[in-house]
Formats: C-alpha cells, sequence, structure tokens
C-alpha cells in the first residue's frame, strides 16, 4: 500500500499554493491514501488532495474545518495513528509523541505541527513528521524546505520515501509483529 504523509500547508495565510512539483509527484505516484497533519487553513487545499487519493485529516490548531483532532488506520497488520501535535510541548517532543501514540495503540506515529521533516525510531516504534508541503514558516522555525513523506508497506517492511525540495531518500523499517527495526 502507498500511503501519502503530508502537511502544514498554510495557505492562503502563508503560501499560495501547493508547490506544483509536489503535486505532479502525488500524480504520479498514484496513493491509495493521503493522510493530511493538517494545517490546511483552506477547504480548496483538503479538496485537491481528494481529487488525487482518498484522503485522512486531522484539524491543525490553523484550521477552522470541521476536522477530528486524532484518527487511526490499520494497514496490514500495523495501526497508524495521525496527529496534528498541537498540545505536544514543547513541539514534537517524543516522550509526550509516544505516549500519545500508547494511548491510540499505534505503531506508527504521523504528526505535524513543528514544520520539520522527520523520522524517528523510538521505543520500538516509527514517529513520522512530514514537514511542511509549502515550506511556510510556524512557531518554531522561520520556514523549512518543502517536504512530505510517501509509505510503500508491503508484507512486514515499511519504506519511508522523504521527499525535501525535489530530492528523493529513503530509509527502510521491518515490522516483526510486535515493533520496528531499521534495515541497513
Amino acid at each position: 500500500m502507498k500511503i501519502v504523509l503530508i502537511g502544514d500547508f498554510h495557505i492562503p495565510a502563508r503560501r499560495e499554493k501547493i508547490p506544483d512539483w509536489i503535486l505532479n509527484v502525488l500524480k504520479d505516484e498514484n496513493p491509495d491514501l493521503i493522510l493530511c497533519t493538517g494545517d490546511l487553513e483552506s477547504e480548496a487545499i483538503l479538496n485537491k488532495l481528494k481529487e488525487i487519493s482518498k484522503t485522512v485529516c486531522v484539524r491543525g490548531n490553523m484550521d477552522w474545518l470541521d476536522l477530528p483532532e486524532h484518527e487511526t488506520i490499520d494497514v496490514g497488520g500495523i495501526r497508524i495513528g495521525l496527529i496534528h501535535g498541537t498540545g505536544i510541548y514543547p513541539r514534537g517532543d517524543i516522550h509526550q509523541l509516544d505516549e500519545y501514540a500508547d494511548r491510540m495503540g499505534a505503531n506508527i506515529l504521523v504528526h505535524g505541527h513543528t514544520h520539520r521533516l522527520d523520522v524517528l525510531l523510538y521505543n520500538n516504534r516509527l514517529f513520522l513528521n512530514p514537514g511542511t508541503a509549502t515550506g511556510s514558516w510556524g512557531g518554531a522555525t522561520s520556514g523549512e524546505p518543502e517536504s512530505f513523506i510517501i509509505l510503500d508497506i508491503s508484507d512486514k517492511t515499511v519504506q519511508v520515501r522523504k521527499f525535501i525540495d525535489k530530492h528523493e531518500t529513503d530509509e527502510e523499517y521491518v515490522w516483526n509483529g510486535n515493533n520496528f527495526r531499521r534495515r541497513v
């Protein structure tokens, strides 16, 4: 299954549109699902994502849309939790994120709010932050590179493909039914 992780758009307050290169990659990749960490600021952005694929989105601290605070999705025996990260202070604190993942029963926690792309293996869980799709500034940054993540999940392998300013890198993790380990 191919899943796009994306968020922190801040359109139109901080940026005008989703970067063309991101839209082109998303259309070329033809994902099965898009998980959005919120801070869309516009229903038009949510509708644009839904044109590309089925989309699950949570509410960011800058969203007025009627969206849930968190969601969970099960994929091949792996439970993925989705949150924005509002209320985690300092932003992105791994201990609080781990507690949130534990309450959700999540093996993977997808979160945003920091605007920094991050892939972390902690306490046998994967923590994934796709960063900011538009490179917009946030409460803890003056601007970060445009970024998002694509997960390719098959059998017990999760390939994390990171896209940062038009460049792609990847990491691979193996799920043994209880926890993750990084494949090197």
